[in-house]
């Protein structure tokens, strides 16, 4: 059985013990999101800079990296709203290729007409014009999508629900996983592989892909955090495997490179918990828990944004907490085995997030953060100025 280390240090900026104090720097790219359900990060235009792709209640955004100009990819395609947005660029051209999900609709879990959406945005000339929407496949309550390559070099759009089809209350028909195969002409039909249909109730996913091609997919969900090893056509139909002790409910889940060099898995547990938590691997696990004080945390990211060889770990709540405090956190390991860590604010009281997302966005060589705010309806850079 893993151990439990309970240990979280809430302490302020200091120059104590290290000489790689986070730093960062705050812009407010708009003030007036209206939800901020999902983030994407990736060139829109082909200038060969990141731009932000937010998934809004009604409309599909982009804002332009420089001067952050906003423009409505699509908007009001479904009768509910928006949820999630996923962005990559697959076919090599230097632009992303968009897919979203909407019709967000958790309580109607078999009604597909009512519930779920699947589409692609076809990119316009010029594409601060409006995009065309191809319809997809989907299943009810579709929450999370992501652009996944296979062991071939194909891509898929990764597509995930809150539910099953007919569930209800995290019971009834487990969760059908699907993933649909990019072809060559967009608006003919996509193939769709169920590419596992093992839990109840799950809520996100996170891709880690090795030099060989090859992509580990891990899920998020009430059954703790499972795996889909080696995702390819053929080999991974229905073939999610357990993670010995990781088996807590658990909403959001990241893969992290420890000092080590051993993987480790950070998740915040449980669904729209409280908890932010650090699954160390390899010989001597253990189940450590960095902050038990969010409140419906939402967002996670595992990255070296202090440029120390190995990860640390962000996360953001969305709803005040027991010091009435929203935000978002960094969390910087200790000791090469990930078992003491220690937290820095990187936004306190301005950020209600539902969304995170990490990536270099000025090409100084430093990974910065972007997130977007439900209850303070804000999305904001989090320029990365640590030395």
């Amino acid at each position: 059985m893993l151990s439990i280390v309970f240990f979280f240090q809430l302490m302020l900026l200091s120059n104590h013990g290290t000489d790689s104090i986070p730093k960062f720097e705050a812009q407010v790219i708009d003030s007036t999101v209206s939800i901020g359900y999902g983030l994407a990060l990736g060139d829109v235009d082909g200038d060969g800079k990141p731009d932000i792709l937010l998934a809004d209640k009604k409309q599909f955004v982009w804002y332009r990296n420089g001067d952050w100009k906003r423009f409505v990819m699509i908007e009001n395609l479904t009768a509910h709203d928006n949820v999630c947005i996923a962005a990559r660029d697959i076919d090599g051209d230097g632009k992303v290729e968009v897919a979203v999900g909407a019709q967000w609709n958790p309580g109607e879990t078999t009604d597909t007409s009512q519930s779920g959406s699947v589409h692609y945005l076809i990119r316009s000339k010029d594409p601060t014009q409006y995009w065309e929407a191809v319809e997809l496949h989907h299943e009810p309550t579709v929450h999370r999508m992501r652009w996944v390559r296979s062991g071939d070099g194909s891509f898929y759009l990764l597509v995930l629900p809150l539910h099953g089809r007919g569930n209800k209350n995290g019971e009834g028909e487990p969760v059908k996983m699907i993933a649909y195969k990019f072809p060559k002409n967009p608006k003919d039909k996509w193939q769709t592989i169920v590419v596992d249909q093992s839990m109840h109730m799950t809520h996100n996913l996170d891709l880690v892909e090795n030099a060989s091609g090859k992509t580990d997919i891990y899920v998020g969900g009430r059954e703790g955090v499972r795996i889909i090893p080696a995702f390819g056509e053929k080999t991974n139909k229905g073939s999610s495997q357990k993670i010995t002790g990781v088996e807590n409910g658990a909403g959001e889940v990241r893969i992290g490179n420890a000092k080590t060099k051993i993987p480790f898995i950070a998740t915040i547990e449980p669904m729209h918990g409280t908890s932010l938590v650090v699954y160390t691997q390899g010989k001597n696990q253990s189940r450590i828990v960095l902050d038990d004080q969010l409140k419906e945390g939402h967002a996670l990211a595992a990255a070296d944004l202090l440029g120390l060889g190995y990860d640390q770990v962000v996360t953001g709540w969305r709803v005040p907490n027991t010091e009435n405090k929203t935000g978002i956190k960094i969390y910087v390991p200790q000791d090469k085995n990930n078992i003491t860590w220690k937290s820095y604010w990187i936004d306190e009281n301005g950020m209600a997030t539902e969304d995170l997302q990490v990536m270099d966005m000025n090409a100084d060589g430093k990974p910065d953060i972007v997130a977007a705010g439900r209850a303070t309806k804000n999305l904001k850079i989090y320029w990365n100025i640590s030395k």
